[in-house]
């Protein structure tokens, strides 16, 4: 206990141990009321008592508070490697700090500040005899206080031979540690858990975007072949059919000068034309030389005309497809 005592004193009433007191206040709003970690509660009396003081219920601690004008309280700065052993530092200089020697006081020195050079310390002294008389008359009055703080500095006055002997240490972190360690063992499987079912929701969202790309892909293929067949069918009809101009090029060709047509009437792959000749039985012969025409046929009868002296035909024919490289009338 000799060795642990100058860590305890650091301790008590450091800006560690209110950070620590701090986290704790956090940590137990963050668990279950049955994992917390609870510290005793703490009772505080303010000196002088007016009265006899009743038992406190549980296991409360006793705090007796001295007003600052009852205790000698100063800052002071150190060297930085004074933070090694600050209370025996301090103990050694008492003297040039207080009017009196270090063996009169019971001392507190608590670092608050650290520059890369100094150390800025809260030194608070009281005479042992003061502290001691205090401390016998609240014995006197059924007092036994576990530590003595002034004001709302958080430090203990108490010497150590008057402090209570603690509880020994971690056994209700022992007790509360198998459950500890069950529910965070639950909770990383719930975190995994949860992670791998995100990453799956991610990975079924990006394969039902894909689906519909592909999906859209599909449609407008079938929509490009859709409109592939209808282009190219209607190319081949288009070049199975003669041009207009090529065709009336090729009759007059074929027709002899003594021939003119009166009506001409192209439907699809069949042409059907009427008119007058000198001589419209021989006709079908010089059809059957026209290079877009074939199976040339007469219609009806051949009559003769009174006023011009000619004979009235009517013929239909079947166009022949046309070549994807045949010439035009304008080839050359």
């Amino acid at each position: 206990m000799n060795r642990l005592e100058p860590i305890a004193r650091y301790w008590r009433g450091s800006l560690l141990q209110q950070g620590w007191r701090l986290w704790l206040t956090e940590l137990r709003a963050c668990v279950p009321a049955w994992l917390a970690l609870h510290e005793p509660p703490e009772q505080r009396w303010h000196w002088p008592l007016s009265e006899p003081v009743a038992s406190a219920p549980g296991n409360a601690r006793h705090v007796l508070v001295l007003a600052a004008d009852a205790v000698l309280l100063q800052t002071i700065h150190l060297p930085v490697a004074a933070a090694r052993n600050l209370s025996a530092v301090v103990g050694y200089e008492l003297d040039r700090y207080t009017p009196f020697e270090a063996d009169r006081l019971y001392f507190v020195a608590r670092q608050e500040r650290r520059t890369p050079t100094q150390l800025q310390v809260t030194l608070v002294a009281i005479l042992r005899e003061r502290l001691d008389q205090i401390l016998s008359d609240c014995a006197a009055l059924g007092l036994q206080p576990h530590r003595v703080d002034v004001g709302d500095l958080g430090i203990d006055l108490l010497p150590a031979p008057l402090r209570p002997r603690p509880r020994p240490p971690g056994k209700g972190l022992q007790r509360s540690l198998p459950w500890l360690c069950g529910a965070l063992l639950i909770a990383a499987m719930l975190l995994w858990l949860n992670d791998r079912q995100r990453v799956l929701d991610t990975m079924y969202d990006s394969v039902q975007q894909q689906k519909a790309q592909v999906a859209e892909v599909h449609a407008l293929r079938q929509q490009l072949l859709a409109t592939r067949g209808a282009v190219q069918y209607l190319t081949r009809r288009k070049v199975a059919q003669p041009p207009l101009v090529a065709l009336l090029d090729d009759l007059t060709r074929c027709l002899p000068a003594d021939t003119w047509l009166d009506q001409l009437d192209i439907k699809g792959s069949e042409i059907a034309f009427s008119g007058q000749s000198a001589k419209a039985s021989a006709l079908i012969t010089r059809i059957k030389g026209c290079h877009r025409l074939d199976n040339a046929q007469f219609e009806g009868v051949i009559q003769p005309d009174a006023r011009s002296g000619k004979d009235q035909f009517a013929l239909r024919a079947h166009l022949r497809p046309e070549a994807a490289d045949a010439p035009t009338p304008h080839t050359p």
